[in-house]
């Protein structure tokens, strides 16, 4: 009878183990914040397992357009895996992006792409670094005179003689201010701050997808960042405007391929009002035709078969077969919530897997708008990181309600 019982013991103490060891992975590879419809329907992406407990008690924020609650995720119906943030919310409806678009984007200021020392007479003097100027700072002003361009910097520095120079910088969202000393460049035979600067870029990227109601955009899946510096683009203004492919550079393992493009001529589709980590996003004005398309809750999205909607030649778009491969819910890389597989030969023939100006191609998946594709890994161009519609949509709807606050 003892050894029964110790095997019984033994036998519900591994299952136990096995249990907990279940529920802390599916903590981790499920979402902390969940959608659900008014009608209280809601689906994990076929991961029937899982279930929704309300305790009778919860206290809900009620909005405009959302209840916001706790719920208790559970497995089985029994298990507790953990507490999980669930927003009541209707599915939102847009229009089918996939189209290219050139991109216009001038800066909130001038991004320090590099510093460099000054040849003088005596060797070589590097301002810069005595000014404690570092690569992606961003100069606001110049002895109180907002900066825009760059030749405005280098005529304040060449007026100055040698004479010091107060700025006014932004450097991780903290404002802070310097004094740097121009020094005369013996090769060249005008004064010099070793800073080089940038103050626009322009680029060739994919919609995801446009909201007609709110006449807003949003695209390419991932932020604009300064090549040299790696940090993000603050934005001043700029704009977005038709474009067309002419041809591709394919990818090869170690050397990612791009879309080669031009702007047509036409007006501006748009103004572009946030340069983001998981994307462009503005104002839109063209709305002659694309299909329209619910975007998926993030908890829907499964691993498996998809189409990518993307224009590798001309102006319009094709369908292509990728396959979702991972999924992540971590926060911390805002752009990269799928791992994704072109599978399409066809695509792979044009542009050997993942190119630059892809970037922002939208993912669907059952129907729904599931993703944009944002990331192509160097090694191996076939595969490529997503980021989820929803986060996307969320982000949008944030920017839309933000100018609508400050045109009242």
């Amino acid at each position: 009878m003892k050894r029964i019982f110790r095997a019984f013991s033994t036998a519900l103490a591994a299952l136990s183990l096995f249990a907990m060891g279940f529920c802390a992975y599916a903590a981790q590879t499920t979402p902390d914040e969940i959608s659900i419809c008014p009608d209280g329907v809601y689906s994990f992406g076929g991961k029937s397992a899982y279930s929704l407990s309300f305790p009778e008690s919860a206290e809900a924020d009620c909005t405009s357009d959302s209840l916001s609650t706790k719920a208790e995720m559970k497995l089985f119906g029994i298990l507790p895996v953990k507490s999980v943030d669930v927003h009541l919310s209707d599915r939102q409806i847009v229009t089918l992006g996939g189209k290219p678009f050139g991109i216009r984007l001038y800066t909130d200021g001038l991004v320090v792409s590099k510093t460099s020392a000054v040849p003088v007479e005596n060797g070589t003097a590097d301002p810069s670094a005595k000014a404690g100027i570092r690569c992606g700072d961003i100069i606001l002003e110049a002895d109180g005179e907002p900066l825009k361009t760059n030749e405005q910097l280098t005529q304040i520095c060449e007026n100055s003689k040698g004479s010091p120079i107060l700025l006014r910088c932004r450097r991780n969202g903290d404002y802070f201010s310097t004094t740097i000393f121009p020094e005369k460049d013996v090769q060249i035979g005008h004064y010099r701050l070793g800073l080089w600067v940038r103050d626009s870029c322009a680029g060739i990227g994919t919609i995801t997808f446009t909201d007609e109601n709110t006449k807003s955009f949003a695209g390419l899946g991932h932020g604009i960042y300064d090549g040299d510096s790696g940090s993000l683009m603050p934005l001043s203004d700029g704009d977005i405007v038709p474009a067309d492919i002419i041809s591709a550079d394919k990818s090869t393992g170690g050397s990612p391929g791009s879309l080669c493009g031009c702007f047509t001529s036409g007006e501006p589709l748009g103004r572009l009002k946030a340069n983001s980590e998981c994307g462009l996003y503005g104002t839109f004005s063209d709305f002659s035709d694309g299909d329209k398309i619910e975007i998926a809750f993030r908890q829907e999205v499964t691993k498996g078969k998809a189409k990518i909607l993307s224009t590798v030649e001309g102006s319009e778009p094709e369908y292509y077969d990728v396959e979702i491969e991972d999924i992540s819910y971590d926060n911390s890389s805002p752009s990269k919530n799928m791992v994704i597989r072109i599978t399409d030969k066809r695509l792979i023939q044009k542009t050997g897997g993942i190119v630059r100006g892809m970037s922002g191609s939208p993912i669907i998946q059952g129907g729904r708008l599931v993703g944009a594709l944002t990331h192509v890994f160097i090694d191996d161009p076939v595969h490529g990181y997503a980021v989820f519609a929803e986060n996307m949509a969320d982000y949008n709807n944030k920017i839309v309600q933000k100018q609508a606050a400050i045109t009242q």
